[in-house]
């Protein structure tokens, strides 16, 4: 029946957890403020309408046009990466910024099909280099850097 299943599933993952989004911020009154002054709940609604939206264009496009089957689910790559978000979650605040960057990519790398370990450790000190940049002197967010013990 559908021409193309994985584009239509992916446009009813985008839509679902878009909308999702959109309503939980209006069930739980979170302040939307303005444009200019945003509330807590503004953010989340704006993107949660915008996946949303997307996810009901590529629903369209998918009963229009052709496409490959659904392939076989890639759990390892599913797990290697929300591993390493969960542990970068944990540990950001005990080991710092850059020491919990620098385990977030390498352990993410590992999700790929071919981890190589000079990339994931280039690929990490300029993420983590940019990251204390930007957040921590740029945008001054108290985001500790290094663990106590180095300072």
């Amino acid at each position: 029946m559908l021409k193309n299943p994985k584009d239509f599933w992916s446009g009813v993952m985008f839509a679902a957890i878009g909308f999702a989004f959109a309503i939980i911020v209006k069930v739980y009154d979170y302040p939307m403020g303005t444009p200019s002054r945003m509330g807590a709940g503004y953010f989340p609604f704006v993107l949660g309408n915008v996946m949303g939206v997307l996810g009901l264009i590529i629903i369209g496009q998918a009963l229009l046009t052709k496409g490959g089957p659904i392939s076989k689910f890639a759990w390892r790559p599913l797990i290697w990466v929300l591993s390493a978000f969960i542990i970068f979650g944990l540990i950001a605040k005990l080991v710092g910024l850059v020491i919990a960057i620098l385990l977030l990519v390498v352990i993410s790398s590992y999700g790929g099909h071919e981890h190589r370990w000079k990339e994931a450790i280039i690929s990490s000190v300029i993420l983590a280099v940019t990251s204390v940049a930007v957040f921590v002197y740029g945008l001054k967010l108290p985001f500790p850097i290094w663990p106590e013990f180095f300072s």
